[in-house]
């Protein structure tokens, strides 16, 4: 079962603020304050939820995975990975990172060995699947936000994914 964690009103607000201010001037552009602005809250609303802009970013990322994955596990896994694909391909604070902040992008992505654990397994959840099939397409997933191809090709991509990493019948 997926864990979905219960995300207060003014959090949310402030992860949408994040996403838009992340998305519009990057990581390292973005302060604090421009976080607060684009959430419509005064600076030491955002400092009672976050310590620092990183505990923003990490919070953002994991919300982002756990709505994602939500949204994915009402669907069949072919349709599951094509909504993951496009998702992270197009997703606007993804784009924005890869052209303005590549390195701080690959410092995010590259996540320690638990949560990787954690991602896999949720992936592995959500496509009904084992943990060599998850890792595969959680690397797949990876390439995607430095390489995010055309839509028609990603959805190819995942359908023919998914027929590759179908059990056998």
């Amino acid at each position: 079962m997926i864990r979905r964690p219960i995300v207060s009103r003014t959090r949310t607000g402030l992860l949408r603020g994040a996403a838009v201010a992340f998305a519009a001037s990057g990581l390292r552009a973005t302060t604090m304050q421009s976080i607060a602005a684009a959430a419509g809250v005064a600076k030491a609303t955002l400092y009672n939820h976050f310590r620092t802009k990183d505990d923003v970013v990490r919070a953002l990322l994991s919300a982002e995975l756990d709505r994602l994955t939500g949204e994915a596990a009402a669907l069949a896994p072919d349709e599951a990975l094509v909504l993951l694909a496009d998702a992270v391909a197009d997703h606007p604070v993804l784009r924005t990172l890869a052209r303005t902040d590549p390195g701080d992008l690959l410092a995010l992505l590259g996540a320690d060995a638990e949560r990787w654990s954690e991602v896999t397994g949720t992936l592995a959840a959500v496509l009904r699947t084992g943990p060599d099939t998850a890792e595969t397409v959680g690397r797949w997933l990876l390439g995607l936000v430095s390489q995010p191809a055309d839509p028609p090709a990603r959805r190819r991509q995942a359908r023919g994914l998914a027929v590759l990493l179908a059990p056998p019948a």
